[in-house]
């Protein structure tokens, strides 16, 4: 993007140029991708488009006046992007690195020059809820979460012994205040839960890495001890400077929630948390009709626009279920989440024969696991992979794992080819 005068030049570039240069990748996979066209990636995606046509094909007879002109079939093809991504940085861990650096550092310059600025910024500090100029408040809270966790796991590698360490952990200690006080400001409880759970699940996999395996024990316990206790006088001056919108924040839903537990569900108003729960009864209904197919790619806006007894309000201020995993089911029933499923098992186990053959360093792997459960966590309340901010966070986390999955693949062909011309 083009910025003159504070304004943006050409917006409407943005999207078709990310779809001209998404397909262009793919393409240049399947000519030049030598070892890759076979992937099981790529078969993914094809299972990806026969399921949305299967569903848009099925709902055209069913429920023609409902259904889109085409299949849509860029829904969940757009989570394949990953291929060209990994394709592109080559294996290489210093180009991965490089390009994740590169996206928080984007990240800082788009919350200074989108929206309203360093004034949104101050807006936070004084108690108010604000969202960068990233879509809405949930959104770039969301992208804060990632970068949060990603300084938070490779601190180690940051803060490690060499060439311009002071510098270097400096500026980790100034990255990691700026994005501690930019979660904290964008007050959206999913995130805080995200990384509530998935900062203690990847301090427990480290110490039992470490502990199991051994090396470097000594000097990762030290920056541990070091990043650790600079985290935590961050975390808590920025607390204690914005105690009181937290902690309203916080308790702002709990009537909501001691109804959502005492199951009295009817009755509950139309909060954030309220709206929530009664949108995914409406999409639970409709599921039920359609359990295996589901209604096509519109089903979620479907759900909203014909539930009889959602408020008016509902429609017209929401379009989607602020649930991924619910949309999909929805949309392509249980062959949808059998994909989603299989996508994310399959990026599971390329991360862990990565890690166990060498190709994937332990922190990247790290990494990996915390992002999938902070990525479970926040896409139960926000459709993040429904839209631009979560397509492009995944792609950019999965295509640095996957390409260091196909690295190995290419490691260990070579090493057999060169076992079976050493025994011939």
């Amino acid at each position: 993007m083009i910025y003159a005068g504070g304004r943006i030049l050409w917006p409407d570039v943005g999207s078709p140029a990310e779809t001209t240069m998404a397909l262009l990748g793919l393409v240049m996979v399947l000519v030049q991708g030598k070892g890759i066209r076979s992937s099981a990636a790529l078969w993914l995606l094809l299972a990806a488009v026969v399921v949305q046509v299967l569903s848009w094909t099925l709902g055209y007879f069913h429920h023609p006046q409902w259904v889109a002109d085409n299949p849509q079939v860029d829904r969940l093809a757009k989570l394949f992007i990953f291929i060209a991504v990994a394709w592109w940085l080559g294996g290489s861990t210093r180009n991965t690195l490089l390009v994740w650096g590169l996206a928080v550092i984007a990240l800082l310059l788009t919350s200074v020059v989108q929206g309203n600025g360093l004034q949104e910024w101050i807006r936070g500090l004084e108690g108010h809820r604000v969202g960068f100029g990233v879509r809405n408040y949930q959104h770039g809270a969301m992208l804060f979460g990632v970068a949060l966790l990603g300084l938070a796991v490779f601190a180690p590698r940051i803060m490690a012994p060499g060439r311009w360490r002071a510098a270097r952990i400096m500026g980790w200690c100034l990255i990691f205040l700026v994005t501690v006080i930019a979660v904290m400001i964008g007050q959206t409880r999913a995130v805080w839960l995200a990384l509530a759970l998935c900062l203690p699940c990847v301090l427990v996999v480290w110490r039992l890495a470490t502990r199991l395996l051994g090396g470097g024990r000594r000097l990762n316990r030290r920056l541990l001890l070091m990043g650790g206790g600079m985290a935590l006088l961050v975390v808590l001056g920025a607390g204690s400077l914005l105690k009181g919108p937290l902690v309203e924040r916080v308790g702002k839903e709990s009537q909501v929630i001691g109804m959502l537990l005492e199951g009295d569900v009817e009755e509950m108003p139309y909060t954030s948390i309220g709206t929530r729960i009664h949108s995914w009864q409406a999409a639970l209904e409709w599921i039920q009709e359609r359990p295996l197919v589901g209604w096509g790619g519109t089903g979620r806006s479907l759900v909203i626009e014909h539930t009889p007894w959602l408020p008016e309000t509902v429609k017209q201020s929401f379009g989607h279920l602020h649930n991924y995993f619910l949309e999909i089911w929805v949309a392509y029933g249980l062959i949808g989440v059998a994909l989603i499923a299989a996508l994310a098992s399959w990026i599971g186990m390329a991360t862990w024969r990565a890690w166990r053959g060498g190709a994937l360093p332990g922190d990247m792997a790290l990494f990996g696991v915390g992002f999938f459960l902070y990525w479970m966590v926040v896409n139960q309340f926000e459709s993040y992979n429904s839209f631009w901010t979560g397509v492009y966070v995944h792609n950019l986390v999965v295509g640095g794992l996957i390409t260091h999955y196909w690295r190995w693949q290419r490691d260990v062909k070579a090493r057999d080819h060169f076992a079976e011309r050493s025994g011939s």
